[in-house]
Parts: structure tokens; sequence; C-alpha cells
């Protein structure tokens, strides 16, 4: 749905939309007044509500969804990364599973993951022994 709301913005990189969660981003402070503006105005233009509660104005680094935006970087939520070092050891094929499946979604800042991970993903073939 949002994708239909806002396509002319997505195609000319004005913002990043995640199921509900929109994320205007820009260089300068008036190049964000006017993407904002322009994503408010279209947001006013089809009766959409947000919520204040949500609503984050004017941020230099912005915490989303597991990651932290800032100066055009995307890194990882130290706090994420925090928890997963305190979790213990996988003991079963289900928790080695629930552990690869937080590390993927982090891949794209784990250098030769897919190398690293594989002999876990053999931890969990149907056939191997645990």
């Amino acid at each position: 749905m949002m994708n239909e709301i806002f396509p002319e913005e997505l195609s000319e990189g004005l913002l990043i939309i995640y199921i509900d969660d929109i994320i205007v981003y820009s260089k300068t402070w008036e190049e964000h007044m006017y993407r904002l503006s322009r994503v408010l105005t279209k947001i006013q233009s089809v009766n959409m509500k947000i919520s204040l509660e949500k609503f984050h104005f004017g941020f230099k680094e912005l915490k989303a969804l597991g990651h932290v935006l800032s100066d055009f970087s995307l890194g990882i939520d130290k706090n994420k990364v925090a928890a997963v070092m305190l979790k213990p050891m996988p003991q079963n094929k289900k928790e080695i599973q629930s552990s690869l499946g937080f590390a993927g979604y982090y891949r794209q800042h784990i250098e030769d993951f897919a190398s690293i991970a594989r002999p876990l993903y053999k931890l969990c073939d149907k056939d191997t022994l645990f």
C-alpha cells in the first residue's frame, strides 16, 4: 500500500519504506525540509494518519529495524550485537537455526558470511546428528 502512495518519492530516492515506517533522509537541512514537505503533503493529500509517538524529526542518527542509519552509512545497532554476545552457545538444531536467522539478517555487514555460516547450516541438515 505504501509503495502505491509514494511511487515518485521512492523512485527519486527521497525516502525508504518498510511496512508502515517511512524514513526521509538527505544530505543537507534544506534538502531535508524539501523532502519532508513533499512527503507530508502526500500524506495529507491521501488522508493518511501518522503517529506523533513514532514521528522523529531532524535526527542525524536513527535506529530502525536493528540498524543504525547515520551520515549515509548503515551499521548494526550495538545493543543487538551485545544481546547476541550474551546468548549461550546453541545446544540444538533449532537454536542454531535461530542464531543463523539473526546473523543472516545482518549478512551484509559480515564479510564472507556464506563461508562462515556453511558449517552451521550443515549441522541443521535433517540427516545430521547433533
